[in-house]
């Protein structure tokens, strides 16, 4: 996730904060939005724990981009399978899982048993 920086300049009086850069996220209806759902959908995906949000002092939910790329996976499987919104936390939990496994695999180095013929 993004940083903000900020930039401080320091008076008698106060110090003032400006920030320099702006943080890639989103809010709510900005979210909802750019993905073509309702914000009640992406906010119960969030209750269930299978968006990733944070939340300000204010309540307001804030979205990552990466965020943007797991909501178009979550309606890529519901379409295709017709799975309930519980269940596509199991599916793409276990789907992350392979990935991680396919990783470690790809990466370890291949024991045949003997010594290596070259």
């Amino acid at each position: 996730m993004a940083t903000l920086r900020l930039q401080q300049f320091h008076c008698r009086e106060a110090t003032v904060n400006y920030a320099l850069v702006r943080p890639a996220r989103l809010d709510l209806e900005s979210f909802a939005h750019a993905t073509g759902t309702h914000p009640e959908l992406v906010r119960r995906l969030v209750d269930l724990g299978i968006l990733d949000a944070e939340q300000d002092l204010t309540g307001n939910l804030w979205f990552s981009l990466g965020q943007l790329a797991a909501m178009a996976r979550i309606q890529r499987l519901r379409t295709g399978f017709a799975l309930n919104y519980a269940a596509l936390g199991l599916v793409i939990d276990l789907l992350d899982r392979i990935t991680v496994l396919e990783a470690a695999i790809r990466h370890s180095p291949r024991r045949t048993g003997g010594r290596p013929w070259t």
